[in-house]
């Protein structure tokens, strides 16, 4: 009886799990059988590791086997079994040593000649044996760029299962030929799902090696949206445009990405993690350092939102859109139970979905812009241009967006017309988001050194309590905040998201606190309500 092991990982979500793959050599008539709660494509993996044994010029033990995949209690899918299956067995057999597989995690899928293809998900597959004090991993050679990004983790990459053979069994290794160059590489085609990537604003890079960035100087006008956009993304606020057809609402969505500022080290492995699982990653862009952008069409469902599928739930798009811009376009036109699902992901930063295969956590802070027309035609808040739909229509098309939603967003900007002075040019050109980008990098520093030492980086992430108690606005500032109030303009979550959007403001303009006038324009940007206070971009 011969017994060996090898390890790979299951992945729940975008969390890794360690498997403990066994393989057990018995007299007895030859079969393979696998146990441990395999899905379809893994029950398939019998087929494929066995080819792939035998045409890497290894010979396959003809005796009764048993693969375990334990625990056996965690659902497995996928292909990436294939390569510790494959080495469990061979150990058993005894051509390779046992115990030089014993402590290493192994993560591909075997083509029947023997070639290692790489599979989604190796980042958190990684990252989840390094959590479990793994420091060997195994990993296909086109995705070793992804795997090296986990540190304290030895990385091999293999071409094939007779390289891997040859370097457990201090052998030479045999040189595999390359991918034809002159065409795309077919290895690479498990990594991405067809259709999954458009709307992500993750696009390849084009062939001399730069991709077009959106700029916000090519907005015409719109002074109050642009310095809505440097606001929300200096501290993280959603944000609401409400206003007609070609107002340039899209454009600014669009060029929000280009003012925020590069994510960090550990923001990057998150998002990197998230579009690895989902298949959208980039091909040769291993580490995501921008912050993602996703767009998904008015007629998205709900699972499509917030995560879904068969089996055990896959990200969605608020979780492609993690660390980055969710934009909802023709938001009244998406449908009442896909938008209110929002809820809970806007408040947590994750969202928990429950399928009976099992319940997945799944990360979700993002930054939401919503774009809306204020009627069904377009054109109610335009003097003379004809707005024919009943005033309960208006109300109908206007209530799509329920108050529970609202009240999650912070600012609120009714986007008008661009007037000719502009759309020609006689207005002068606004700035660049190179130059926005770096205000709003400096207001991020501002924040991220008031609150160091606490879990949060940002305005928008501060409990209201903090803001109430230990971040004290200037005496006398929240005078006009407290009448809103009053009044049943502003609910308490409204005050304590005026004051995140306050101190945002302040961080603008370099000052040590919130005073009146940026109380003033918080509310303004909140309730739409007139302030007197200016609204140009940069310093107030």
């Amino acid at each position: 009886m011969g017994f060996a092991r090898a390890c790979s990982v299951a992945l729940v979500g975008v969390e890794g799990v360690v498997v403990e793959v066994q393989a057990d050599l018995e007299p007895g008539v030859a079969a393979f059988t696998l146990v441990g709660l395999p899905d379809k494509s893994l029950v398939e993996s019998r087929d494929r590791v066995r080819a792939a044994v035998v045409n890497s010029g290894a010979e396959w033990p003809q005796k009764k086997l048993t693969v375990g995949l334990s625990p056996a209690s965690v659902p497995k899918g996928g292909s990436g079994f294939d390569l510790a299956v494959a080495c469990a067995v061979l150990g058993a057999a005894e051509r390779i040593d046992p115990a030089a597989i014993a402590d290493v995690v192994m993560i591909g899928e075997l083509g029947l000649d023997g070639r290692v293809r790489p599979v989604r998900g190796v980042l958190p597959a990684v990252l989840a044996a390094a959590e479990a004090g793994y420091r060997q991993v195994v990993v296909p050679e086109q995705t070793a760029g992804e795997a090296a990004l986990v540190p304290g983790v030895s990385v091999l990459g293999v071409r094939s299962l007779r390289q891997l053979i040859a370097v457990l069994g201090d052998e030479p290794v045999p040189e595999e030929p390359a991918a034809d160059r002159g065409r795309p590489d077919a290895m690479l085609a498990g990594l991405m799902v067809p259709g999954a990537g458009l709307g992500t604003g993750l696009a390849p890079l084009s062939s001399d090696g730069t991709a077009h960035r959106p700029d916000l100087a090519d907005v015409a006008g719109q002074g109050r949206a642009r310095k809505a956009l440097e606001v929300a993304a200096a501290g993280g606020h959603h944000l609401l445009l409400s206003g007609p057809p070609g107002a340039g609402k899209t454009m600014l969505a669009e060029r929000l990405t280009a003012i925020l500022p590069p994510l960090s080290r550990q923001e990057s492995l998150e998002v990197t993690a998230v579009h690895s699982v989902a298949g959208i990653l980039p091909p040769g862009e291993p580490l995501i350092s921008r912050a993602p952008y996703c767009a998904p069409h008015h007629s998205a469902t709900m699972q499509s939102l917030v995560g879904g599928g068969n089996g055990l739930p896959r990200p969605g798009a608020v979780s492609l859109a993690h660390r980055g811009v969710l934009f909802l376009d023709e938001a009244p036109e998406f449908s009442g139970r896909a938008l209110d699902a929002l809820r809970q992901p806007l408040e947590s930063g994750h969202v928990v979905v429950a399928r009976a295969a099992g319940v997945v956590r799944l990360p979700a802070r993002f930054l939401m812009i919503l774009a809306a027309n204020p009627c069904p035609c377009g054109r109610h808040t335009l003097a003379g241009a004809g707005c024919e739909c009943p005033p309960s229509a208006v109300r109908r098309y206007q209530a799509r967006l329920s108050g529970p939603l609202l009240d999650r967003v912070d600012l609120r900007v009714e986007v008008e017309p661009v007037g000719r002075a502009d759309l020609m040019g006689s207005g002068g050109r606004g700035e660049t988001s190179a130059e926005v980008a770096c205000r709003v990098r400096e207001a991020r520093e501002r924040a991220a050194e008031r609150l160091a030492g606490t879990p949060w980086t940002t305005n928008s992430e501060v409990p209201g309590h903090e803001l109430r108690t230990r971040l004290v606005t200037a005496p006398g500032a929240l005078m006009a905040a407290e009448r809103d109030m009053e009044r049943g303009v502003l609910t308490a979550r409204g005050l304590d998201r005026v004051l995140r959007v306050a101190w945002t403001v302040a961080d603008l303009r370099a000052a040590d606190r919130p005073d009146a006038s940026d109380i003033a324009v918080a509310l303004e940007l909140r309730t739409g309500i007139q302030r007197g206070v200016p609204m140009r971009a940069g310093a107030s």
